[in-house]
């Protein structure tokens, strides 16, 4: 490569500038602030650990197996890799380093790294932000989650008028159970609802064991009462299948009575890190927006890899999504050199208003600050502030 091209960063990866990096801190601080008042406890974890950690959820989500960077620890000789998600890493605390006997809340921030964008036009470098409970499997937690993941946006300015998208892996893992379908014809299915494919499905299912229930199932994946109408009794009648529709339901009706305004989609076959999740999965969306403010979901069990499997359910989002398109103008009040102390008390008093002050150095001119606003000028013996 040239020299003049080693300033060049990775595709996915950006540097982020004083305009836009004053927002996503402010949105960081007022996030953690809030989620520490609803007693979720702030949590810092390691940027890069033995993939062996890592992989209590990779095992299980081969999407992050494959979006986590993994490098050689020169001390050891063994696998390291780079945290493309915290949940595993909060989970390993939950389960080893700071087991709580009953219900455990964590919030957490911090850079994650991916080896491909997950997602169009998506940072490889997300600065990840979330929230994560353990210990409590009844629906009110996921309800508690998702009234957290709500309550968090709006507090931090996003816009109001969300879309709330709910759905329940349940219901197709306890079909595909009930069904006796092997591995290989569940990921066909999995894919096909995916895509939202209807022809191909239809004509997939149709030599299938419960074939007309899982064309249903994408046929009416957004209307519940459309679904209940056509499926088979002897589907509607599992216990599995009956638990996960009833805990959707549910869900779905608790929100709506807390959030009234709210617009909630359903999505039965929506399986994004199907082999992961274990029930509820959620997501928000606002208006002109391709992806997703935040998202989440249950994933019982993820402690096991660390000795202790627990209930868990939690959500996560991207500061720089969330900041997207935002900048603040930034000001500076630009004061004299000199040691004068009613100069140096009026710098100090300033500062002291949250002002940000740059005092002149040598022979500089007040054209050399950047983003210089206003200055600091002594009139009839007093220091006072006048625009540029």
């Amino acid at each position: 490569m040239p020299i003049s091209e080693t300033w060049l960063l990775p595709d996915g990866v950006t540097d982020v500038l004083p305009e836009q990096a004053t927002v996503i801190e402010a949105l960081r601080v007022k996030a953690l602030d809030f989620l520490n008042l609803r007693g979720y406890q702030l949590v810092y974890t390691p940027f890069i650990e033995y993939i062996e950690s890592l992989s209590s959820l990779c095992e299980s989500n081969q999407d992050l197996d494959l979006a986590t960077f993994k490098v050689i620890d020169q001390l050891s000789g063994r696998l390291l890799g780079v945290r493309a998600d915290m949940t595993p890493q909060v989970a390993r605390i939950d389960a080893h380093v700071h087991p709580v006997a009953g219900v455990a809340r964590y919030c957490y921030t911090g850079t994650v790294l991916h080896t491909r964008p997950q997602g169009f036009n998506r940072s490889r470098s997300p600065l990840q932000l979330g929230a994560e409970l353990f210990g409590a499997q009844s629906i009110d937690a996921d309800v508690e989650m998702i009234d957290l993941m709500l309550s968090l946006l709006q507090h931090i300015g996003m816009a109001e008028n969300f879309h709330l998208d709910l759905g329940h892996v349940g219901l197709f893992r306890s079909l595909v159970k009930f069904a006796q379908l092997d591995k290989h014809t569940e990921q066909k299915l999995s894919d096909l609802y995916q895509r939202k494919a209807l022809p191909e499905l239809a004509e997939f299912t149709q030599d299938l064991n419960c074939g007309t229930d899982f064309y249903y199932l994408g046929r009416y994946a957004s209307d519940l009462d459309a679904l209940q109408n056509k499926l088979s009794t002897a589907v509607l009648d599992n216990a599995a299948f009956k638990q996960a529709l009833s805990a959707l339901i549910s869900t779905r009706d608790a929100i709506a009575t807390r959030w009234p305004e709210l617009h909630i989609g359903i999505d039965v076959v929506e399986l994004r890190s199907y082999h992961y999740h274990t029930g509820l999965m959620y997501a928000v969306y606002a208006p002109n927006r391709a992806a997703a403010l935040a998202q989440g979901g249950r994933y019982d069990g993820i402690g096991e890899h660390f000795g202790r499997a627990r209930p868990a359910t939690g959500f996560s989002c991207d500061l720089y999504t969330l900041a997207e398109n935002k900048f603040q103008e930034l000001s500076v009040i630009v004061a004299p050199k000199g040691r004068d102390q009613a100069l140096l008390n009026a710098i100090d008093a300033l500062r002291a208003q949250g002002h940000a002050v740059v005092q002149l150095l040598g022979d500089d001119q007040i054209q050399s600050v950047a983003y210089a606003t206003q200055q600091l000028r002594l009139c009839d013996g007093q220091w006072v502030v006048v625009a540029l």
